[in-house]
């Protein structure tokens, strides 16, 4: 889908391109390169992408959580922006799970810095 997007976005000059989970079932260097693909595409268009991978995550220029919470029988969803020391912890979680330790905060934040360094930003 990621291919073929982009294919037709350069084709169509598509302003927004959005991606639900395009990485289900990847990891490792597959996550890496389609983190790196998303990312240059983002220099030609919008990109909006919903990841549970943080080396996905990581390559975005903004990162939101979305939270989905239910009560009563309704279900409502909030968007909270992530930057600072609140990305690094979300990061951190996607990496360690349920328990996010100063290694995984390590980590997270040096994958950051990686992203960072390749965009050139």
């Amino acid at each position: 889908m990621l291919a073929l997007k982009s294919i037709f976005a350069e084709i169509d000059r598509v302003p927004v391109l959005v991606f639900d989970e395009v990485d289900t079932g990847v990891s490792g260097r597959a996550a890496q390169a389609i983190a790196e693909k998303m990312s240059a595409l983002a220099d030609r268009c919008q990109v909006f992408a919903i990841t549970h991978l943080p080396q996905v995550a990581c390559m975005a220029d903004h990162h939101y959580e979305i939270i989905k919470t239910m009560k009563g029988g309704q279900t409502s969803t909030s968007v909270r922006p992530l930057a600072g020391q609140t990305r690094v912890e979300e990061l951190a979680r996607m990496l360690g799970g349920v328990e996010v330790t100063e290694k995984t905060r390590h980590h997270a934040q040096e994958m950051l810095d990686l992203a960072h360094r390749q965009k050139g930003a």
